[in-house]
């Protein structure tokens, strides 16, 4: 009796894992993965095609409009000094009351009462060189009291077009320091802007597949725990009929809670797994589900190039290498300038322009004698700038302004610290290069062994099933205990987690590829 009723349990384990093993070989010569589709099928979740998710995350992912901000911001700061040079109208005006008393003959009265209006406009400039221009007016009308003014009101204006060239400033090299330190910013911002679109795509594509492997995974395990239940079933079954002993039960029921529990942790695993790509997405499922589910299937061929083709390709192609690339230059600009701008300052300063006068004309009656203003000066102000036209009073000047810091500390201070930064940031680039490289040849390495790879995993998967059809014979011969075949049967589960693990191992690999060359052309030549 008792080899009977073991006997008959170890038929009911055989019975559990059989079910699955027979699923997997009823086709014989197809996928590993045909014994799963069924339970993958009935697994709840709104569908969701690569294409859909990498297109959700660079329309919403925090970190591409994280960068996007920071492009924008960049562009804003070339435009600000690009502005630096554009021409500036200015203009001013005031008007200004005075009244002090005189105690002199000829402040001609008493209390002199004086009414000024001034005013002045003109363009200024600043020239890529470091050349600053200007030419301004500036204008005067004056109303007195004083018996004394042959001119009342008197207008008077002055003209002047002035200049400030740097000598030892290096020219374009000083004075485009900023405008091209920010033109260098802007191209590593927008290279980073670039290679972050190339990362998102990339860290959803990964997340896409880790998703498509824990769901096969959830579909495995569910597996399992479908037959572990009717192990218990059939094990309730034969004790009711005499056929299995109290202890068989308990070890359906321990096999079954077991399983039960793993279930639990592939399912939130799963779940874990969606919500965070809904995350990176910016997308949650919909109809009120609770999970994304993969649609597309892992490719399992890739070409891949030589790896010292691979690494050449990055090298030239990577965007954040080139952005280290252009944040050298943006240091290198300002420390350029700062050599010059360490020197003494020597700068050629000039101008030129013309004088005007005219008011209402008056006489003044002086002791006995009536005095008069020389012709040519009555008139308003449009004469006076017909005076500063024609040049009928020109002045000009010339001459050259030096400043010497006693020890140059400020200057070679600063030039040392930007030289400092150039070096830091050539050492930045150096190592992200070298960084570059070992992640290269390590996905060359993945890539290499893909085709190597899946074909293990899958002459794996079909090896667990020739062991439990063999294991079964040696069972029924009585070679082999029914633990064995549990075993066999957990041995089969884990070769189809490998088999799943083999397939987005390779394909998480390509993707990483295409993040690390920067180019959309790898994509077709990998899949």
């Amino acid at each position: 009796m008792h080899t009977n009723s073991s006997y008959s349990n170890s038929i009911l384990i055989c019975i559990t894992f059989l079910s699955l093993f027979r699923m997997a070989a009823a086709q014989p010569g197809t996928n590993p993965d045909s014994a799963l589709q069924v339970i993958l099928s009935q697994i709840e979740g709104t569908r969701l095609t690569l294409d859909e998710a990498i297109d959700s995350g660079l329309r919403y992912a925090a970190s591409v409009r994280t960068a996007e901000a920071v492009l924008m911001e960049a562009r804003g700061a070339v435009r600000k000094d690009r502005g630096f040079y554009d021409p500036e109208l200015f203009f001013n005006l005031q008007y200004f009351s005075d009244e002090v008393p005189t105690a002199s003959f000829f402040a001609g009265s008493p209390t002199l009462i004086t009414g000024q209006t001034t005013s002045s406009g003109g363009l200024r400039m600043n020239l890529p060189i470091g050349t600053e221009l200007e030419l301004a007016v500036n204008s005067l009308r004056l109303t007195t009291n004083s018996q004394f003014a042959f001119l009342n009101p008197e207008y008077s204006g002055i003209a002047l077009f002035s200049i400030r060239q740097p000598l030892l400033r290096g020219f374009s090299t000083s004075g485009r320091k900023q405008l091209n330190s920010s033109e260098s910013q802007l191209e590593a911002a927008q290279a980073r802007y670039d290679q972050q679109v190339f990362t998102t795509s990339a860290e959803v594509e990964r997340m896409y597949w880790d998703l498509y492997a824990a769901e096969r995974d959830y579909a495995v395990q569910k597996l399992t725990r479908n037959r572990a239940e009717a192990f218990v079933r059939e094990a309730e079954l034969r004790r009711e009929a005499g056929l299995a002993g109290p202890s068989q039960v308990a070890n359906a029921r321990t096999f079954l809670a077991e399983q039960e529990l793993i279930l639990l942790q592939t399912a939130e695993q799963l779940d874990r797994l969606s919500d965070q790509l809904s995350s990176l997405i910016g997308l949650r499922p919909g109809d009120g589900l609770a999970r994304f589910i993969p649609t597309d299937i892992p490719p399992g061929n890739f070409s891949v190039e030589p790896v010292e083709s691979l690494v050449e390709n990055a090298q030239q192609n990577n965007l954040l290498l080139r952005a280290a690339q252009k944040d050298v230059e943006a240091v290198d600009a300002l420390a350029r300038a700062a050599k010059w701008e360490a020197l003494p300052s020597v700068d050629l300063v000039g101008q030129v322009g013309g004088n005007g006068l005219a008011g209402t004309t008056r006489d003044v009656i002086f002791g006995g004698d009536t005095l008069s203003i020389p012709p040519g000066r009555s008139g308003g102000f449009g004469d006076v700038m017909q005076q500063i036209t024609n040049h009928d009073f020109p002045n000009w000047s010339v001459g050259v302004e030096i400043s010497i810091p006693i020890g140059l500390r400020s200057g070679l201070g600063e030039r040392d610290r930007l030289n400092a930064q150039v070096v830091s940031q050539q050492q930045r680039y150096i190592d992200l290069s070298r960084q570059l490289e070992a992640q290269i040849r390590d996905v060359y390495r993945i890539l290499a062994n893909g085709k190597a790879r899946l074909t293990a995993a899958r002459e794996g998967v079909e090896a667990a099933q020739e062991q439990v059809r063999i294991g079964l014979i040696e069972f029924r011969d009585g070679q082999v205990t029914a633990f064995e075949l549990v075993r066999l049967g957990e041995d089969f589960a884990i070769a189809q987690r490998r088999y799943s693990q083999a397939l987005v191992l390779t394909a998480k690999a390509a993707a990483t590829l295409k993040q690390l060359t920067s180019d959309t052309n790898a994509a077709r030549r990998l899949n």
